[in-house]
This record gives structure tokens, C-alpha cells and sequence, in this order.
């Protein structure tokens, strides 16, 4: 940018020199036309001649750098594709893997509650049997003593008839006929 100050400012001063000789001394040229053409054509010369290294190396610069970002923009880009395929797919096998986790879970679920079900089906089943065998010992034990009281009572008023009603012939004969049945 330099450059091209210094060259505008050599430009103009050049026009000036030239006009100022053709009058005879230092002077103004106000005809636009005239001046600004000459000034244009050396600002373009000189730029053409000194500015198309400068601004050819400038631009490739540039370009160079465009192109390089947008290499890496592309690679950025591919990168971004890859890495999100690859979340896609660990997402999918993390789907499947939580569904056969589910299903098992279910399957699991079920067998336990049939093997509980079972369980305390079995625990009823085992329940009822000791509660009949309870019922039936029970029941057996107050046969067994009602049988007793009943015996009890039966030789009381045996014994009662026996003390009362029976004289003593009655008795002896009884005791022979126990005796003769006893023998023989």
C-alpha cells in the first residue's frame, strides 16, 4: 500500500512538472482531462510494472490459503461423517443391546413369578395336608377319649347295677359261669 501512495504521489507530481514547463514557471493545470489521463496512464504502468509480483505472490498467498481451508473444511466434514456413522451404529447396537436386555428381563420375570406361583402352590398343597392330619390326629384323640369316658361311665353304672340289684347267689353264680367259660 506503500508503494502505491508513493507511486500516486510521484504521478501527480510528474503531471505538474510537465504542466508547469509548458507555461514558462510553476502553474496550475485545471484542464481534468488532460491531467487526469496522464496521471492514470503512469499509475497503471507503474502498478502493472511493480504491483504484478507484489499482487500475483499476494493473491496466491490468498488463494492458497482459501484452498487449504477448505481441504480442511472437506476433511472436517468426512471426519464429522465418520465419527458420526460410528455414533449411529454404537446407538443401534445399544437399541438391540437394551432390547434383549428388556426381553430377557420379561423372560426372567416370568419364570419367577411361575416358579413362585408353583412355590406356593406346593406351599398350600402342604399346608392343607398337615391341616387334615391335624384334624384327623384330633379327631382321633377325642374318639379315643370319648371311647374312654364312655367305657368309664359304662363300668360306673355296671358297677352301680351290679352293687344294687345283684344278691350274693346272683353273684356266685355269675363267677361260676365266668369260670366255666374261662376253662372251657
Amino acid at each position: 500500500m506503500e508503494i502505491l501512495g508513493s507511486l500516486l504521489a510521484i504521478a501527480a507530481t510528474a503531471g505538474e512538472a510537465a504542466e508547469a514547463a509548458e507555461e514558462g514557471g510553476f502553474g496550475l493545470n485545471f484542464d481534468l482531462l488532460d491531467t487526469n489521463l496522464i496521471n492514470l496512464a503512469i499509475i497503471i504502468g507503474v502498478l502493472v510494472y511493480f504491483g504484478r509480483g507484489f499482487l500475483g505472490k499476494t493473491l496466491s498467498d490468498r488463494r492458497a490459503k482459501i484452498e487449504a481451508s477448505i481441504k480442511e473444511a472437506e476433511q472436517r466434514k468426512q471426519e464429522a461423517a465418520a465419527l458420526l456413522a460410528e455414533q449411529q451404529q454404537k446407538l443401534a447396537q445399544a437399541q438391540e443391546e437394551a432390547a434383549r436386555i428388556r426381553s430377557e428381563a420379561e423372560a426372567q420375570a416370568a419364570a419367577a413369578s411361575a416358579a413362585i406361583l408353583e412355590q406356593a402352590t406346593q406351599d398350600v398343597a402342604r399346608m392343607q395336608a398337615a391341616a387334615d392330619q391335624d384334624v384327623a390326629a384330633e379327631e382321633q384323640r377325642v374318639v379315643n377319649e370319648l371311647r374312654q369316658r364312655v367305657a368309664a361311665l359304662a363300668l360306673q353304672q355296671v358297677e352301680a347295677r351290679l352293687k344294687g340289684g345283684l344278691s350274693e347267689s346272683a353273684q356266685q353264680q355269675l363267677i361260676d359261669r365266668g369260670i366255666a367259660a374261662l376253662g372251657g
